[in-house]
């Protein structure tokens, strides 16, 4: 039996707009339909558009949080088929990243802010996991961080594990090109 593969979603509670909401649901039917098992915070705003996204796809949507921050900050979205409670940001951050066939990043505050840095350490760093960035407000900190040289390419440091993503059919494409690359075994 095959392991379905696993994309991890950051994206924040309050969307930047009703756009960015449409896509971070188009994110979620993309990814269901193309057999990811979806894992994200489980909470509202991006989050549970994506997750609504793979719900209407038939895709499960699994929510990864703090054990004891549950409680303070109230239910998972309705869409979430499955719950993971770790102890603390190190290893829930660790979970996220060491099972991920592709994270995707979208807007957010400044927890979505640590889970970007850290999928980009990861992966230039770690193990190359494909970075896509999408949705025009982490388009924007994408492009301030290359401008401010936060984020560069060197000879040691490659790059090509990230992506920016303009809209929900250039993700589809791409969600196309990385199924038949690991088909492929690339």
């Amino acid at each position: 039996m095959t392991r379905r593969m696993t994309a991890v979603f950051f994206g924040g509670v309050v969307p930047a707009s009703p756009d960015e909401e449409r896509l971070a649901e188009d994110i979620g039917e993309a990814l269901a339909r193309a057999g990811f098992t979806l894992l994200h915070g489980g909470y509202n705003g991006l989050m549970e558009a994506v997750a609504r996204g793979a719900a209407a796809e038939g895709g499960p949507a699994v929510a990864v949080t703090l054990a004891d921050k549950h409680a303070e900050w109230g239910a998972f979205n309705p869409y979430v088929t499955a719950e993971v409670h770790l102890p603390d940001l190190g290893t829930r951050l660790n979970h996220y990243l060491d099972t991920a066939d592709l994270v995707v990043a979208m807007g957010g505050g400044v927890g979505t802010l640590h889970e970007l840095t850290a999928a980009l350490y990861y992966a230039g760093t770690v193990r190359p996991v494909p970075v896509w960035i999408t949705g025009p407000t982490a388009l924007g900190l994408l492009a301030f961080l290359k401008r401010e040289k936060w984020l560069f390419e060197t000879p040691t440091r490659p790059l090509g594990f990230l992506s920016p993503i303009a809209s929900a059919t250039a993700f589809a494409a791409q969600l196309h090109d990385l199924i038949v690359r690991k088909g492929a075994g690339t």
